[in-house]
This record gives C-alpha cells, sequence and structure tokens, in this order.
C-alpha cells in the first residue's frame, strides 16, 4: 500500500517523526515485520494509533521511512568515501568494510537485514523495496571499488558480477549471527575478529600484490 499522500513528516520537521521512527525500528528488529503492530509502535513512542496516521499511513509505509532514514543515508555516506578516496584498494576495502560495521553491522540496524531475510518471502513488495533501496546500492558500491582497483592495476580481474556478492555474503552472515543464540553462532566478542580475518582473506585474495 502507498500513501496517497505526502507523509506530514516529510514536510514539517519535528521530533515526533523521530520518535515514531526510532519506536518502530526498536520493534522492527525485536519482533520482525509481522509481528509488529503499529499500536505498540504508537504506544512505544508516546503518542495515539490516529496520531501515527498523520505521519504514516501504513506498516509498510512506515518501515521504508526508517530503513530510509536509518540505512540509506550510511549508503550515501559510503558511497561519498569511495568517491574521494585517494589511498590505494587495500585501504579503501578495510575502510568501507570497518566503517559499515561500526555504523550499521554493529548496530540494532543490522537486524533489519535479518528481518528481511527471514519474512522476504511473505512480503514480497517489501522484500523488492528493500533490495533495490539497499541490497542492489550496496552491489554497486563494491562493484565500483573493485572497477576502481582493477583500473589501478591493484586488483587482480574477476567477476564483477559474483565478486561483489562474494564480498558482501560474510557480511550478512555477520548481522544473522548478531541477532541469532545458539545456531551456528559465533560469539558476539568474536565478530570483530572474524571481520578482521575476513578482511585480511579478501585482500589476499583480490589484490595482485598481497599486503604484507
Amino acid at each position: 500500500m502507498s500513501c496517497p499522500f505526502k507523509p506530514r513528516w516529510e514536510r514539517r520537521k519535528d521530533a515526533r517523526p523521530q520518535e515514531l521512527l526510532d519506536a518502530a525500528l526498536d520493534l522492527f528488529v525485536e519482533r520482525g515485520f509481522a509481528a509488529t503492530r503499529l499500536d505498540d509502535v504508537a504506544r512505544a513512542a508516546g503518542v495515539s494509533k490516529g496520531t501515527l496516521y498523520l505521519y504514516f499511513c501504513s506498516k509498510e509505509e512506515l518501515f521504508k521511512a526508517v530503513v530510509r532514514e536509518s540505512v540509506v543515508p550510511h549508503l550515501g555516506e559510503a558511497e561519498g568515501m569511495l568517491d574521494h578516496f585517494t589511498g590505494d584498494s587495500a585501504q579503501l576495502l578495510r575502510g568501507l568494510m570497518t566503517t559499515w560495521w561500526d555504523k550499521i553491522g554493529n548496530t540494532k540496524l543490522s537486524g533489519l537485514t535479518k528481518l528481511m531475510m527471514a519474512e522476504a518471502g511473505n512480503f514480497p513488495d517489501l522484500a523488492r523495496f528493500y533490495q533495490e533501496e539497499v541490497i542492489d546500492r550496496g552491489e554497486k558500491l563494491v562493484t565500483k571499488m573493485l572497477e576502481r582497483g582493477i583500473a589501478r592495476g591493484e586488483i587482480r580481474p574477476v567477476d564483477l558480477e559474483i565478486a561483489p556478492r562474494i564480498l558482501i555474503a560474510p557480511m550478512l552472515m555477520m548481522m544473522l549471527w548478531k541477532h541469532s543464540e545458539g545456531v551456528c553462532q559465533i560469539a558476539p566478542d568474536q565478530l570483530g575478529v572474524y571481520l578482521e580475518q575476513f578482511i585480511d582473506m579478501a585482500l589476499h585474495g583480490l589484490l595482485i600484490k598481497a599486503p604484507l
């Protein structure tokens, strides 16, 4: 369902829409999309359900707003980092992945990825939205990083359709582990070690001259 009007929170900047987005993010991560009720979001934000509808006309639109306000800006920052980076490919890859982990992977935002992977089959429209707004954009970012490295003679030629997905897959698994208990889980305090090992192995597989 799409809103027939422009959401009020886009027209008038105040604290209430952000409170609703914060409450929605907490509940979506904790309960998933299907189990989260707008009544509960409104209650957590300290407003009535009617007030919530002044800003968001459906749970789907609320979820999209959460993603656009909390995840998408980080992708924009990463794209800006890549566009203006002057260092070598090893520094760039490490910088992008560690920044991603600090700002998304190691925060509650990573729970949105687990939510989508678990519930995509039941909510195809939301899955399509998340694919276009987040996953596709992330893959293009990694592809551009690899293209830059190949052009500079620092990264060996790789399949630019498959290689980005191979690099992204372990990062997705880290987010699943962070929000899982007892199933193929790495202890939370070991996720940083896992990330360092993954970056090291990725660089030795990609760079024409392996880093020292």
